[in-house]
């Protein structure tokens, strides 16, 4: 082949990205390469007291690292709950999962009187 006859083809993409690069939840499973102690240490670097870290020792899953805001509007064993339900069975050992878990609260229905303002 000469060098008349090469042709180049690049796609290229980027996007910003925030760190930690999760920010919501992070699943971290049994035997995986990054070890909790390190990743939490590193997290209270990047976002000082900023996620709650929940051990789970369940199945292939070792510990839940979870956004404070999350549990603010919900609560701890509820969102444990949702991840057993959907998140944890599709989870194999050694992976580091970040999971999108956007709450959003909507009240409807609210009456009050004029004298209440």
């Amino acid at each position: 082949m000469n060098e008349v006859d090469r042709t180049y083809n690049i796609n290229l993409s980027f996007e910003e990205i925030k760190l930690p690069p999760f920010q919501d939840i992070l699943v971290l499973a049994k035997n995986s390469v990054q070890g909790k102690i390190g990743l939490s240490k590193s997290f209270e670097l990047l976002v000082p007291n900023g996620f709650e870290i929940i051990d789970i020792n369940e199945g292939m899953i070792e510990t839940i690292f979870v956004h404070k805001n999350i549990l603010a509007k919900i609560s701890k064993e509820k969102v444990i709950q949702i991840l057993q339900n959907n998140v944890f069975p599709f989870i194999s050992e050694g992976e580091l999962i970040s999971v999108n878990f956007k709450v959003n609260i909507s009240v409807k229905d609210i009456v009050f009187k004029d004298s209440d303002l």
